[in-house]
């Protein structure tokens, strides 16, 4: 990544760091990694950002919010700290174009992954959170997920893709509809899986999550998607 391209990043976050190799790394995917074995990449910068992600969204919450119960706003947490919400901040911020990742990765599809992008999100938090420190990423986490977070409060934000999925295929009829767990990787506290949904025997839609319901929800909303059932 050249210093061109960071530059245009930068512009492109807002944000100008003193230490650039932060945003390098945070867009850095593991298969470019294993492929030039002198490449960091962000998996540490991610589990760095989700908790920077938590603790920001967490004490907005608490302090915006003083009249909602410890269950109203964990359910709003839920709504706005999710792979789903991550992604939409990757499009906004269109991170996928930035990823470094092995010419495998990306032949398979993987600069449109949810996944990929929703990591490169956390991971870009955590490299703000060190280059500025605490109270700039808080600032540039409220800036972007704005939106997210007025839909959640507002309720809505639609979760259940497989209930949307289920009625837009059977209105004329049954359809055989089948999640499958194909994959899972990381340690039993941070278990992320990876499932698909065929549709008559076809697999339309490939997600993750770290549990099995948010990877079902994930490759649903993909397959929608395909079906052209929902926005981008």
């Amino acid at each position: 990544m050249n210093k061109y391209k960071i530059n245009d990043i930068e512009e492109n976050l807002g944000v100008y760091f003193n230490n650039p190799s932060l945003i390098k790394t945070a867009l850095t995917h593991s298969s470019f990694g294993n492929q030039f074995k002198d490449a960091k990449y962000n998996e540490r910068l991610e589990f760095l950002g989700d908790a920077v992600l938590q603790l920001c969204i967490t004490e907005h919450l608490f302090n915006k919010f003083k009249d909602k119960s410890e269950g109203e706003l964990t359910k709003i947490r839920s709504l706005i700290v999710c792979e789903n919400s991550l992604y939409e901040i990757a499009k906004k911020l269109n991170l996928g174009e930035y990823i470094r990742m092995s010419k495998g990765e990306e032949l398979t599809g993987g600069r449109e992954r949810i996944s990929i992008q929703a990591d490169a999100v956390e991971a870009v938090i955590a490299a703000v959170y060190l280059d500025k420190g605490n109270g700039f990423a808080q600032d540039f986490i409220l800036l972007h997920f704005e939106q997210i977070i007025n839909k959640a409060i507002n309720n809505e934000i639609i979760l259940d893709f497989k209930t949307k999925l289920q009625e837009f295929l059977q209105k004329d009829g049954e359809i055989l509809i089948q999640y499958e767990v194909v994959n899972h990787e990381g340690p039993p506290h941070r278990r992320k899986f990876f499932t698909n949904v065929s549709i008559d025997g076809k697999v339309m839609g490939e997600g993750s999550g770290y549990s099995k319901k948010e990877a079902e929800q994930n490759s649903a909303k993909e397959a929608l998607r395909r079906l052209g059932n929902i926005d981008e």
